[in-house]
């Protein structure tokens, strides 16, 4: 499956409002959304790039491998749902974490088109030479 580029960043660039709203306002209900946002991103697609598709009607020039974006969003999921298990357990220091570690990510892949997760799971291929045979078999 590919992937829309375009897409992604402008998902990246609403999380990153979400994100931020989320640190500056306090609420685990954003942060649940936010969390099921990146759920549909890793199961099916993120609300954002169906969004972005309804707007924007113009086909993009190139395209990229969705597996790196599928596994950022996993990991921005795992991310959400540490900070809402602070929220759950009163662990401040640990929502502010979770929260900011992922508001960091999303914005490095918004305003630099620089995808933490997806370098993340390159990385991992490289390492992992087993997972790459059976991925071309």
């Amino acid at each position: 499956m590919r992937a829309d580029p375009r897409a992604l960043r402008f998902g990246a660039a609403v999380t990153t409002l979400v994100l931020a709203l989320v640190l500056v306002i306090g609420s685990p209900w954003l942060l649940a959304v936010q969390a099921l946002a990146f759920a549909l991103g890793v199961v099916w697609r993120s609300p954002y790039s169906l969004l972005f598709k309804a707007f924007v009607k113009s086909a993009p020039k190139e395209t990229e491998d969705s597996r790196p974006p599928r596994f950022a969003q996993g990991v921005g999921l795992v991310f959400a749902v540490a900070g809402l298990i602070g929220y759950v357990a009163g662990i401040t220091p640990l929502v502010f974490a979770a929260t900011a570690a992922a508001l960091l990510a999303a914005f490095l892949n918004a305003a630099f088109g620089f995808c933490l997760g997806c370098e993340m799971y390159l990385l991992i291929r490289r390492l992992l030479p087993a997972a790459n045979m059976e991925v071309s078999q």
